[in-house]
């Protein structure tokens, strides 16, 4: 079977080509360093992701050691302030709080079948970045983690998980030192040490990590739709709302959606202090097309055509570009897009620890955020992927909530 064979066989739900477009949107815009790490990583993941072994594998690791499946809650109070039915997918009850371990498992395994020893990570919120120090513990091997300056000071508390795990944590100082300039150094490291393995965080970057991150990540929408059907009867909600950054929770719980028509799939962005400043990361709602990260997609510009300092309180979201799959998805109208301001977020955050004592974490927040700007049916199911818990984002909460 060919890796294109492979490709087809178990990646039917993905509208993706095979030299990694959705639509007009992807492809590997590399250097000729990278170009055989990536064939090697594009072979390597179509073979073993489709072999019986690996998946056992993934599958164990999910079960026992993350703690898969994560439940699908019903809200009551929350269902009751909206008039509909709310679930919330509880990705922050996973080992290291967030949907980011689905994606380092799968991915170090992928590097341990391929003889990788050291791992290269980026991290905004420094979710990614605790997975993969964690997954490296697991598996033994070197591990270097790239955050931005300003990043690591506003989530110290993951920094020092990271070191506690084993990792080395370099703060980034270019740039605006948030997410990008972090994935920028750790696609400049691997540019210098190839042997290394690139353990990207997002449904962002060259062709294959989109298709690779959105794979590991569907195990999110796999388990709602079981769960689904115990819970209420039927397969498919009405509505999947979903933070977006660069993609990866919003890939993982669309993924098994993609083609139920009747099922809304609504991405929510940061808008900061408002889409009509300067100061958001709303790359779907105003960003043009362009190339960022070894991907065509849409890219926060100034009028020159530069990239643009994107902000959000949250430094999950605090990213100028989107992954190609959301990027497509919006274009084409299959996923609905709104933007949610800081305050927006904030209030949402409020209003979930104090209905149902639950603190999510500040990126999730903005998914929460919608339910306020959206208006469903008595009999709607709508579920809320709580991407990650929000003991990172304490200090942040503290500093913008009246106690």
């Amino acid at each position: 079977m060919t890796a294109t064979d492979k490709h087809n066989t178990f990646m039917h739900a993905l509208p993706v080509d095979d030299n990694g477009f959705y639509g007009h949107f992807g492809g590997a815009y590399i250097p000729e360093t990278l170009r055989k790490n990536i064939d090697e990583l594009r072979e390597a993941f179509y073979r073993y992701a489709a072999d019986e072994s690996f998946k056992a594998d993934f599958d164990a690791l999910m079960r026992d050691y993350v703690g898969r499946p994560s439940p699908l809650y019903y809200a009551p109070r929350l269902s009751e302030r909206y008039g509909t039915n709310i679930y919330l997918k509880r990705e922050d009850l996973n080992h290291t709080g967030a949907h980011k371990i689905n994606n380092a498992i799968g991915m170090a395994l992928l590097a341990r079948r391929m003889g990788k020893k050291r791992i290269i990570a980026e991290t905004g919120a420094g979710q990614h970045g605790v997975a993969t120090a964690t997954v490296c513990a697991l598996m033994d091997m070197e591990c270097t983690i790239y955050m931005g300056a300003v990043d690591v000071e506003r989530q110290l508390p993951n920094v020092q998980r990271m070191k506690m795990l084993g990792a080395k944590v370099v703060a980034v100082q270019s740039g605006n030192k948030t997410l990008k300039d972090a994935v920028t150094e750790a696609l400049n490291d691997w540019c210098v040490n190839p042997e290394s393995f690139y353990l990207i965080g997002s449904a962002v970057g060259p062709h294959p990590y989109p298709e690779i991150v959105s794979h590991f990540q569907s195990v999110i929408s796999a388990e709602m739709r079981s769960q689904l059907l115990t819970h209420t009867g039927r397969e498919c909600p009405d509505a999947v709302i979903a933070c977006v950054g660069g993609g990866s929770n919003a890939a993982g719980a669309f993924y098994h959606f993609l083609d139920e028509k009747d099922v809304r799939l609504i991405a929510v962005e940061a808008a900061g202090k408002g889409v009509d400043t300067d100061m958001h990361a709303a790359t779907l709602t105003l960003g043009k097309e362009g190339v960022l990260h070894g991907s065509r997609t849409m890219v926060l510009q100034t009028p020159d055509g530069e990239v643009m300092e994107p902000y959000s309180i949250s430094a999950g979201l605090d990213y100028p570009g989107v992954g190609p799959l959301q990027a497509y998805l919006a274009e084409t109208g299959r996923a609905e897009v709104l933007a949610a301001t800081d305050a927006q977020a904030l209030a949402a955050a409020m209003l979930l620890s104090r209905l149902e004592g639950i603190i999510p974490a500040l990126e999730s927040s903005h998914a929460l955020a919608a339910l306020e700007m959206l208006r469903f049916k008595p009999d709607d199911v709508v579920v809320v992927n709580l991407s990650g818990r929000g003991d990172k984002d304490m200090n942040t909460y503290l500093a913008n909530l009246p106690g």
